[in-house]
């Protein structure tokens, strides 16, 4: 059995071929061809933390997610995992590997994925909200699927610091990041709403990544209003969510946009929202990426190599 460490995740795993198995692992999800129950959670007394564990079978991967989310660290990392592969033939471990970096990086792989169905061709500003881990995953993904000519960021915390190590502008406030956007990144640990609706601009695009918990909001009801929401998964967002639970609707799975059941992007006015709360099958397709990366054979890959969903643009 093989374990890999962080370092060693870091190494094999690029989002420029992580954006494609995330498609197609989304796809699977929403056509019945991949397996995840609910996620499990475990409140952790005393301390303000959660524990989730979380099985999928998909593409050819079996596996389950350990994983800890500590919204209150300061000085470590507020999630923390690890990822299990086993045959799926005969239930054999094949592989044990860190998950941390795996879910900061999936989780913007995921947002692209929803970005390149949902946010206008010709998108080309961009405003994150947040200035952590996921902040710069997303900037990284985000570039991937579009061209953007400005970039800005606004935090509490280290935004001046985050624009300087990136290059992009730092906003005063978060409504100056928002106002005029093409696409806006709500990747923040607030428990109350961050984004207001007022500020979004016609035809922009949403992906809010934060506020995992059903008590929890990144976006106020205004938002939620003017904005075609799209989800992951429809069960898991509609008892996960606050934001999904406020808006009280979902318009579509990502999934069935990118298997072509459902239309994205309508009309050039749309205001589009895609809500993430995280699901297993992303964290086994992307443990089977980085294990295939590693020079193993055990696992088949995500999608035959000369055709698939996943490796269609549009």
């Amino acid at each position: 059995m093989k374990f890999l460490d962080e370092q060693a995740v870091r190494e094999l795993l690029r989002m420029e071929a992580l954006i494609p198995v995330m498609e197609d692992a989304l796809r699977a999800l929403s056509s019945a061809e991949a397996v995840q129950p609910l996620r499990n959670v475990l409140s952790v007394p005393g301390h303000g933390g959660f524990f989730f564990t979380m099985p999928a079978s998909v593409s050819g991967q079996l596996g389950a997610k350990l994983v800890t989310f500590y919204p209150d660290n300061k000085d470590v990392h507020t999630h923390h995992a690890l990822i299990m592969l086993f045959r799926p033939e005969t239930g054999e471990p094949l592989a044990v590997m860190d998950g941390r970096l795996i879910t900061e990086m999936r989780t913007a792989a995921v947002s692209a994925a929803a970005t390149r169905r949902l946010a206008r061709k010709d998108a080309r500003s961009l405003a994150i909200i947040g200035s952590g881990v996921q902040a710069q995953s997303h900037l990284e993904a985000m570039r991937l699927v579009r061209q953007f000519e400005e970039v800005s960021v606004w935090s509490p915390t280290r935004a001046e610091a985050f624009a300087r190590e990136h290059g992009v502008r730092a906003a005063t406030s978060a409504e100056d990041a928002v106002r005029g956007a093409d696409v806006v990144v709500v990747a923040t640990t607030s428990r109350t709403p961050v984004l207001q609706g007022s500020w979004l601009s016609p035809g922009v695009h949403v992906n809010a990544v934060g506020a995992p918990r059903p008590d929890w909001r990144e976006l106020d009801d205004e938002a939620l209003g003017r904005c075609r929401l799209y989800v992951e998964a429809r069960e898991a967002a509609s008892r996960e969510s606050g934001d999904v639970i406020a808006a009280g609707h979902i318009f579509a799975e990502i999934g069935e946009v990118i298997g072509g059941q459902r239309p994205g992007r309508q009309h050039e006015d749309d205001i589009t929202l895609f809500k993430s709360v995280g699901v297993a099958v992303e964290d086994i397709a992307a443990a089977g990426l980085v294990y295939r990366a590693s020079g193993d054979a055990g696992l088949k890959p995500a999608w035959p190599a000369d055709s698939g969903t996943a490796h269609r643009s549009s």
